[in-house]
């Protein structure tokens, strides 16, 4: 099989070292060009250019979620084949690498790349639905370009603390989660919209949901993860339905400290409940429309701020290597 193979030196959990022995590993079964990525965006060039030309059979990315989700909107660039779906392979070496573990992979580089083996020996993989975040039509936003996301993206309090952490990083912050802790303290101190929420939540042929002040968009379970402690924000959410909301109508000291200790509580039965938590499961099509412009990520990935998304659910859209 001729394959490409999508490094990010970057990776959190990865040495030099480590990349050679799995790059080694693979090159054994695998008639494999490797591509080193250089800038913001080149994971998804790359991914595009292997669809364009067309005798890649397969793509495998080393990498964090981040460089997941460049090669998924790359490879997706035209939307999916109605006949024949980009083939992707995960080998986690990000700081949290949701999407490889909610696919059931080991979080180990060295670990997953022998469970890929063995996953191409035996042509074991499945086909995953992804969401597709875009602007709305007639809004500020309706030319922004649409992206595809593999796990979650949020409108709001959880995209605020994504781009805090981001701003962070870039001044060398290592990824782990007490900085992530201290941005949800900063976030939630410094947001000026948490006591009354601005998000409207719109689908056909339902009533609307208004007064949101958190939206959490998911596409899988679990929504993140706290080290090996699996977070369940839409317990139901699968990779084989459309798209799960979880919604909070007020983010008040008292509310962040019960639906906060739920999440950390949280199970595969079991998730955020109570009188402020709106709860959706397989939502095909909707829009998120803020009063006000508030952050927006997808995958872990801060897009700026937003005052309206539309979000849709594509069942079939990629298969994966498992």
């Amino acid at each position: 099989m001729r394959a490409l193979l999508v490094v990010n030196p970057t990776a959190t959990t990865t040495s030099a070292r480590t990349r050679d022995v799995l790059i080694h590993a693979l090159a054994s079964d695998l008639k494999l060009e490797v591509v080193t990525t250089e800038y913001r965006g080149h994971a998804r060039d790359l991914g595009r250019q292997a669809v364009q030309r067309g005798e890649i059979e397969l793509v495998i990315v080393l990498g964090g979620d981040g460089t997941v989700n460049e090669v998924v909107n790359g490879l997706l660039y035209e939307g999916p084949a109605p006949d024949v779906l980009p083939r992707l392979a995960v080998v986690p070496g990000g700081s949290t690498n949701v999407f490889a573990r909610a696919l059931g992979l080991p979080n180990d580089a060295v670990e997953a790349t022998g469970a890929l083996l063995d996953a191409l020996h035996s042509g074991s993989e499945r086909t995953v639905g992804l969401g597709l975040a875009a602007g709305t039509p007639g809004t500020e936003d309706a030319e922004v370009p649409a992206r595809w996301f593999t796990f979650c993206a949020g409108l709001g309090f959880d995209a605020g603390v994504v781009g805090r952490v981001e701003q962070k990083r870039e001044l060398g912050r290592r990824s782990t989660h007490a900085l992530y802790l201290r941005q949800v303290i900063r976030q939630f101190l410094g947001d000026a919209h948490r006591r009354e929420g601005t998000i409207t939540l719109r689908r056909p042929g339902e009533d609307p949901v208004h007064g949101l002040a958190l939206s959490i968009v998911c596409n899988t379970a679990p929504w993140t993860y706290l080290g090996n402690r699996p977070v369940y924000a839409a317990p139901r959410a699968s990779f084989d339905t459309a798209l799960d909301v979880l919604g909070l109508t007020r983010l008040t000291p008292s509310a962040v400290t019960r639906y906060g200790t739920q999440l950390l509580a949280s199970s595969p039965e079991r998730g955020p409940r109570g009188r402020h938590v709106v709860s959706l499961h397989d939502l095909t099509d909707f829009t998120l429309h803020s009063q006000v412009p508030l952050p927006f990520q997808v995958d872990g990935d801060h897009l700026g701020l937003r005052t309206s998304v539309t979000f849709t659910g594509v069942r079939r859209a990629l298969r994966v290597i498992v």
